[in-house]
């Protein structure tokens, strides 16, 4: 068989799989490249590992309240050799559901890197050096990200990336977070729940700072109710290992502050990872935050396309797979699919969890909108109370009667924001809304003052 396919993908992240897939599914020739493991970052330094960190932390956190409900669990401890074994097995078991998803694809999959010489030439080096050229007539670039790290700070092993705390193998008695990004904020519910001494730094005003006002505050209340202290406008002066840990200078309301800790974890965020030397060599126009696309995801060269964390953006796994289906789309007749940032929603997976879709209120007011805001409590749903779920809300945004934007925060948000997607990218009315029925007793029942209102 020849080496000229249809289409080749570099990199074998959400992008890169929902891409080959895809093209497979149209009777096309697909090769996608993979340089360390199927299901790129989200599979094993992202999404999935700290996922899976996260429901044992829950686990733990929640035997608190069953005595609440008249369950006695007593000498509860922690293993967390038993966690992290928990944790390795469901990042094992996306990596190999990934491959076979390409194998039934009849995707042909390749190890090792692959360089873009042109529109429509690719070389491919195998982990032992050999080299071969391949052509397509698309090419897709899903290289992903890497961790951004400040430059003043040395990475060590007390002084980690949230790449490199995956591989920690005993809990420490405490942490220094640097960031209070969504990383920031995930690893700090993890190790606090599993008790440690959790101190979480943020530069700006505020955690979560793309997030809704309302729920960034409500959740940073609840993070100190957990334990965490929590510094906002707290800028990073200096991190350095000390005897036993880490010391940490920083800058607080024009005073500087020491504060000491067993390790540090640099959630500073991520960065697209730019081969720029390809980039440059292509022609294809980019800035640090990312490689500029259409709306149809194809970059300023014809026949290549990018999706994914390289795009920059939100850095989300499913926001890659929907780049990705809608520049497969494109490449092969579908014009009609655009792809619009609006309509992805984003998830905290903290305790609680915060989930988003379209426009926050912020966002709204900034851009002038005339807006309606309509708000439901988990405090008044009989589901969420009879089953421990805590405080929480809902917050649904219309303009000119039409929902643009809904923020949850609370037990299982991240489940309950995928029917208000729905209403966001369909961009239903509230006449619409109205004919939705929610079965009794449920937690969706909590949608019911936004659909009645």
């Amino acid at each position: 068989m020849s080496d000229k396919y249809d289409l080749i993908v570099v990199g074998g992240g959400p992008g890169g799989l929902a891409a080959a897939e895809k093209a497979a599914a149209k009777k096309k020739r697909v090769l996608i490249i993979e340089k360390t493991g199927w299901g790129g970052t989200c599979t094993h330094r992202g999404c999935i590992p700290t996922k899976a960190l996260l429901s044992c932390s829950k686990f733990y956190a929640d035997l608190k309240k069953l005595k609440r409900v008249g369950v006695n669990i007593a000498d509860a401890a922690v293993d967390f050799a038993a966690m992290k074994k928990h944790q390795q097995q469901i990042v094992k078991i996306a990596a190999l559901g990934a491959q076979k998803a390409l194998v039934d694809a009849q995707v042909e999959t390749k190890l090792g890197t692959g360089e873009i010489l042109s529109p429509h030439d690719v070389q491919y080096t195998d982990p032992s050096g050999s080299a071969q050229s391949m052509a397509a007539d698309n090419i897709v670039i899903a290289w992903g990200s890497q961790p951004q790290i400040l430059m003043e700070i040395l990475t060590s092993e007390r002084i980690q990336t949230s790449d490199d705390i995956l591989d920690m193998s005993t809990l420490p008695a405490s942490m220094i977070i640097v960031g209070g990004s969504f990383i920031g904020v995930e690893y700090a519910t993890v190790f606090a729940e599993l008790g440690v001494k959790v101190i979480l730094v943020e530069l700006l005003d505020r955690i979560l700072p793309q997030e809704d006002e309302e729920a960034a505050d409500f959740l940073s209340q609840e993070l100190i109710r957990l334990g965490i202290a929590v510094h906002t406008s707290t800028k990073l002066v200096s991190l350095k290992e000390s005897a036993g840990g880490v010391v940490m200078q920083v800058q607080k309301n024009s005073e500087t502050m020491e504060m000491r800790a067993g390790c540090a974890l640099l959630c500073t965020g991520r960065k697209p990872l730019l081969h720029r030397e390809q980039l440059n060599k292509l022609g294809i126009d980019y800035v640090n935050g990312g490689i500029r696309v259409d709306e149809h995801m194809q970059t300023n060269v014809r026949g290549i396309y990018a999706v994914g964390d390289v795009t920059g953006g939100m850095m989300l796994a499913h926001r890659a797979a929907r780049q990705a289906k809608i520049a497969v789309e494109n490449m092969y007749g579908g014009s009609d699919f655009t792809y619009n940032e609006n309509f992805i929603p984003s998830v905290v997976y903290s305790h609680p969890q915060i989930a988003r879709v379209g426009y926050t209120q912020r966002r709204a007011y900034d851009e002038g909108l005339n807006i309606e805001i309509v708000k439901s409590n988990y405090g008044a749903n009989i589901t969420a109370r009879a089953e421990l779920m805590g405080q929480g809300f809902v917050k649904a945004i219309f303009h000119q009667d039409k929902i643009i934007g809904a923020v949850i925060i609370g037990d299982h948000a991240a489940e309950l924001i995928s029917p208000l997607a729905l209403a966001v990218s369909s961009e239903l009315t509230r006449k619409q809304l109205h004919a939705w029925v929610i079965p009794h007793p449920t937690l969706s029942e909590i949608f019911l003052p936004i659909l009645d209102n």
